[in-house]
């Protein structure tokens, strides 16, 4: 089951920050997400809530800095980048730091094998709230995605429906951390919308299109890993599956 929730969820996220060509920040916050999670065990708090703030902090960060007038072309990535590393590193050193026990391999590759019930109640929580944003606000993520600018000069709110879609993508990386870890979760957010979105007559149809597509994926994924003739882990596995189904999405719209 929390196989098949992440693997609706995280294509969702995907697709919306696809079209509004801001994928790079679901791998930005993936990896902001781990300090938190570190200073939340250290405070014996919910890791899934430190990594939220992290992950947020983070993306706001690369944010503030991407604004400043920078030499030369590729400033914004840069910052991006920096900003990516300097929070994975963090979190990497705040384990010994604190002294904490932390099963850094599940953290960052997932660990299905050892999901529970409360995992499978954070997917659904954030499952929920991408519907909700969706549900709510569709229109005005199809005037961004298309015309940002036009969005921002028609009054539209356009901060705050990127930090409302920051702080859903924060909440995907941490519910699908159990499932394919941080380092895995692009790969599960970007393949299916890529394939949804080639030919898609509308964002409401790529987004059906993403989560289904995603929901086979995952699912599969984690069938073909229990397998006792394949015996792998199912993060890693699902993680390769999209790089398999990467091909398909110029062969459909080729055909288009």
């Amino acid at each position: 089951m929390v196989a098949l929730v992440v693997g609706c969820l995280c294509p969702l996220t995907g697709t919306l920050l696809l079209l509004q060509r801001r994928l790079f920040l679901a791998n930005l916050v993936s990896h902001a997400v781990l300090p938190g999670l570190a200073l939340a065990l250290a405070l014996q708090l919910d890791p899934g809530v430190g990594g939220v703030v992290s992950g947020v902090a983070g993306a706001l960060l690369a944010e503030r800095f991407s604004r400043a007038d920078r030499p030369g072309e590729g400033g914004d990535e840069a910052v991006l980048n920096t900003v990516l590393a300097g929070f994975l590193g963090l979190g990497v050193l705040l384990i010994p730091l604190l002294g904490l026990r932390v099963d850094l391999e599940a953290v960052l590759f997932g660990d299905l094998l050892a999901a529970t019930g409360f995992d499978l109640l954070r997917g659904l929580l954030s499952l929920g709230a991408m519907l909700l944003l969706v549900g709510l606000r569709y229109r005005q993520y199809v005037y961004l995605g298309v015309d940002p600018l036009g969005a921002a000069s028609a009054g539209l709110p356009v901060r705050r429906l990127r930090l409302l879609l920051t702080l859903v993508t924060a909440c995907t990386v941490v519910s699908a951390m159990t499932a394919v870890g941080v380092v895995l979760v692009i790969g599960l957010m970007a393949a299916p919308a890529l394939l949804a979105l080639a030919g898609a007559s509308s964002l409401r149809q790529a987004l059906w299109r993403a989560a289904l597509v995603g929901i086979a994926l995952s699912g599969f994924g984690f069938w073909l890993a229990i397998q006792p003739s394949v015996n792998l882990p199912p993060g890693p596995l699902i993680g390769v599956l999209c790089l398999v189904l990467l091909p398909l999405g110029p062969l459909l719209h080729r055909d288009r």
